[in-house]
């Protein structure tokens, strides 16, 4: 992870190095997965800082440099729109609401 973005693995020695940039689709992954443990706030984090990589067209593309503040890889990406809109339903879903609220 880097400024919040998630990467699919540690860079460290591999080919790839800094050459990849945060995955979109990973930064919904873990706002869905910190949603189902129950951590509300931060999957609205995760979430929103994912959102955040959105481009001036509205669409994500697969990766996000964190250092020039761009978008790479292929575009638009499809999955990661899929879970954009998967985090939207799971995280707005009005029953949840009062069953959290008890």
């Amino acid at each position: 992870m880097e400024d919040g973005y998630v990467y699919r693995f540690r860079h460290g020695d591999k080919p790839l190095g800094h050459a990849e940039g945060g995955f979109l689709l990973c930064g919904f992954t873990m706002a869905l997965a910190a949603h189902a443990q129950g951590l509300h706030p931060e999957a609205a984090r995760w979430s929103g800082r994912t959102r955040s990589a959105c481009g001036p067209t509205g669409l994500f593309a697969e990766e996000y440099d964190v250092a020039q503040r761009q978008l790479r890889g292929n575009l638009p990406q499809g999955f990661v729109h899929a879970l954009l809109l998967e985090c939207s339903a799971r995280f707005g879903d009005p029953t949840e609401a009062v069953t959290s609220a008890g």
